[in-house]
């Protein structure tokens, strides 16, 4: 029977079985609905010689469980067909185990008998089936009855017999490797890589690959000799061999150059296939070989070959170059030679999807350089103007880093970024001056004469990125804007509203502000409004720390709080951006794969992954052999059964004993006009009330009656933090103490 007539079985509602006699249906709910089944099977026994009716029963068996139809009561009606000499019989009872073998444990040794007498058929592919379903079935008395069967497979004559059992012995491991070492089947896996046919090769690497991540007790390693023998069966191989083959090729450590080179001269020839896997697995081995090459020229001669092919990719569906893209983003950190002269190739098109459109985007500003600058550049700002938010805003951000990567375009990225000001478009405004911040440090003092133009434009910042650099440049720059005070009054007015960025950004700016005018009596109001917001008002542990950290520097010595808040900033660079090398190198050897999308090592993501490392050998380059990761040794978390026993309430463990606090001299190094404005306690707190004053007044007269020391007042040694009860008023009354009435032993919670 065609499979277009057998695609009538699957159409749901009813099906004539006989022409004008009854009628079956396809979705059986009662006994009687089995009990037709059950009759069409006996009458197949009776007239039906060359299984035809027979077949057309199991066929609509088939098709009900395909459909999700449970068919299991018919289980002893559909094992007895396995007696019947027919392939397709046997083949949909073999389907129908798989599907029920596991849920009839009880019922399955009826089927065993005739599965063991198949293993030992003379048809190949009988042999094959049998022993690829016994190994579906995870079921102690199936797996005990197929050792024998499965020890036979493996040295079968058939080569497509033996590539079954392969892969039956990795199927077995998942659920019971112990019988497996138990029967010693891992040397008669490893013998089949010695097989003469390929097929049969490429399933016991695929196999051992597996099992050597589940056991230790299989190492799966090659030598040169074993290597080659491997890359020889590739030619012959379907594409998913060979992946596996080359996969394996990792596992083998090349102990001088030569090796490296006369393996990679073997497989670059994969680098044509047609298939993308196949295409990156080999970029994978070429790039984990290369480090085990000091040959400078052979090195770059297989950056180039391995361009090409790249490229090709990119003209494939939109899934396949967004893979293909993660991937190149590691390959040309790591080897940037090898898609040089190739960045108009990820120029976006009109019609791709915006996920492949960003890491174009990010692709092009990696390999951009002098030579190519210019065209980078007229690209992003024609990507500036685009529809998609997103893809715009990241077309600006692009701009910025571009300047600050190329310093001889720097020029030409902020004319294109005071353009994009122009436009007045809100979102394009504020990723421009997010990007100008980053320029301003990278190139300090040059594009400062810009800084009014972007102060024209506050009133439009509604992010609070974007609000945060501007309050940043309002800050450093405070000494060349006339009006600095005036525009952070403006912004201090929804201070206890604004994000924590923005606050963060805003107390730094009038601490600064302060500093660069510190005779200004509104700069002065301004940080102590700021510092007594933070202090007071705020429950964010970060700003309000840094607000005390800024009020006893100005309150003690504004010369070193000078130096603190205003001192060179290191300038940025693009070094950021890349990956750490011997991270790199790691993530490399999972080309690819899913880590290559992720740009994440497996074990971070996947559980019981192990992790794969560069081994070192004396084949190993210098600057490989710098940054090798090794990888962390294996860690099994132990539990205790008993809880460590409470202490006793009468038990008073004594306090681990504290290192005294470092002494520091305070040296008057402070200008004269720092001094004169400095910020004591009892200036920051002017604006109080007079019982604060009268609180200050007492704590300081205290400290100097209890002072005993008779070099008090002289310069000498001292805490700086000495007197930070009285810088901070009476915060100190609002400590825990223990509620009255009850003991402190009896809250549980301290």
């Amino acid at each position: 029977m065609s499979a277009g007539q057998d695609a009538k079985f699957f159409t749901r509602g009813k099906i004539q079985v006989r022409p004008a006699k009854r009628v079956l249906s396809l979705h059986p709910q009662t006994p009687a609905s089995f009990q037709e089944f059950r009759q069409e099977l006996q009458d197949a026994e009776l007239k039906d010689k060359k299984f035809v009716k027979r077949k057309t029963v199991l066929k609509k068996i088939v098709a009900n469980i395909t459909m999700g139809n449970d068919m299991s009561p018919l289980y002893a009606d559909v094992v007895q067909c396995l007696s019947v000499p027919s392939l397709d019989i046997k083949k949909m009872v073999y389907l129908f185990l798989v599907s029920y073998g596991r849920s009839k444990p009880e019922q399955i040794r009826y089927a065993l008998p005739s599965l063991q007498q198949d293993c030992n058929d003379r048809d190949p592919l009988v042999r094959a089936l049998a022993i690829r379903t016994m190994s579906y079935i995870p079921l102690p008395a199936v797996t005990k009855a197929m050792i024998d069967p499965l020890r036979h497979c493996l040295q079968d004559k058939d080569p497509y017999v033996r590539k079954t059992a392969a892969m039956c012995v990795a199927k077995i491991a998942s659920y019971d490797l112990k019988i497996l070492e138990k029967e010693e089947f891992f040397p008669l896996l490893k013998d089949l890589l010695l097989d003469p046919n390929p097929v049969v090769v490429a399933n016991a690497v695929a196999a051992l690959t597996e099992l050597s991540e589940k056991t230790k007790s299989v190492s799966f390693g090659l030598d040169l000799q074993a290597a080659s023998k491997l890359v020889v069966a590739l030619a012959d191989c379907s594409e998913w061999g060979q992946i596996y083959i080359l996969d394996s090729l990792l596992t083998f450590v090349p102990q001088s150059t030569q090796d490296a080179e006369i393996l990679t001269e073997r497989i670059v020839v994969r680098l044509q296939s047609a298939n993308s896997a196949v295409v990156l697995t080999t970029i994978k081995v070429l790039l984990y070989l290369m480090n085990y090459m000091d040959d400078r020229r052979a090195i770059e001669v297989l950056c180039r070959k391995m361009g090409p092919p790249l490229v090709t990719l990119l003209s494939s569906g939109p899934e396949v170059q967004y893979v293909a893209l993660r991937n190149i983003l590691l390959i040309i950190q790591r080897r940037p030679t090898v898609l040089r002269n190739d960045v108009k190739a990820f120029f976006c098109k009109y019609n791709d999807p915006i996920y492949v459109k960003i890491a174009k985007m990010e692709c092009m500003y990696r390999l951009a350089r002098d030579e190519n600058a210019h065209a980078v550049l007229a690209e992003f700002v024609e990507y500036a103007s685009e529809v998609d938010l997103d893809f715009m805003r990241r077309a600006v951000r692009s701009i910025g880093r571009l300047a600050i990567k190329i310093e001889s375009l720097a020029d030409k990225c902020i004319e294109a970024l005071l353009d994009l000001i122009a436009s007045k478009v809100s979102y394009v405004l504020q990723e421009a001056i997010i990007v100008i911040k980053d320029i301003f440090r990278r190139y300090p003092g040059k594009y400062e004469g810009i800084i009014p133009t972007l102060c024209e434009n506050l009133d439009a910042l509604d992010e609070p990125e974007a609000k945060a650099a501007m309050v940043w440049i309002i800050g450093q720059y405070a000494n060349r804007i006339e009006n600095a005070d005036e525009l952070l009054d403006d912004l201090l007015y929804t201070f206890l509203e604004e994000s924590i960025e923005v606050q963060l950004a805003l107390l730094t700016a009038s601490v600064k502000l302060f500093i660069h005018k510190s005779t200004s009596e509104t700069a002065k109001n301004l940080v102590h409004k700021v510092l007594k917001w933070t202090t007071e008002e705020i429950d964010n542990p970060d700003l309000r720390d840094r607000g005390f950290m800024y009020w006893r520097l100005l309150a003690i010595n504004p010369a070193a709080a000078a130096e603190v808040v205003l001192c060179e900033k290191p300038a940025i660079s693009t070094d950021t951006d890349r990956m750490e090398r011997g991270a790199l190198d790691q993530l490399l050897l999972h080309t690819g794969s899913l880590s290559s999308i992720y740009h994440k090592n497996p074990e971070t993501f996947i559980r019981n992954v192990r992790g794969k490392a560069l081994t070192d050998s004396p084949a190993l380059n210098e600057a490989s052999r710098k940054v090798l990761i090794s990888l962390p040794p294996e860690t099994h978390l132990t539990i205790e059964t008993e809880p460590p026993p409470l202490p006793s309430r009468n038990a008073h463990p004594q306090s681990p004993s504290l290192p005294p606090l470092p002494s520091a001299t305070i040296t008057p190094t402070a200008t004269a006009g720092l001094e004169s404005a400095a910020l004591s306690p009892d200036r920051l707190l002017n604006n109080n009330d007079e019982e604060d004053e009268q609180e200050d007044e007492s704590s300081s007269d205290e400290g100097d009656a209890g002072s005993t020391n008779p070099n008090h007042g002289k310069n000498q040694m001292r805490d700086p933090y000495a007197d930070l009860d009285g810088a901070f008023g009476s915060y100190l009354n609002d400590e825990p103490k223990p509620l009255e009435g009850r003991r402190l032993d009896d809250d549980l919670l301290l």
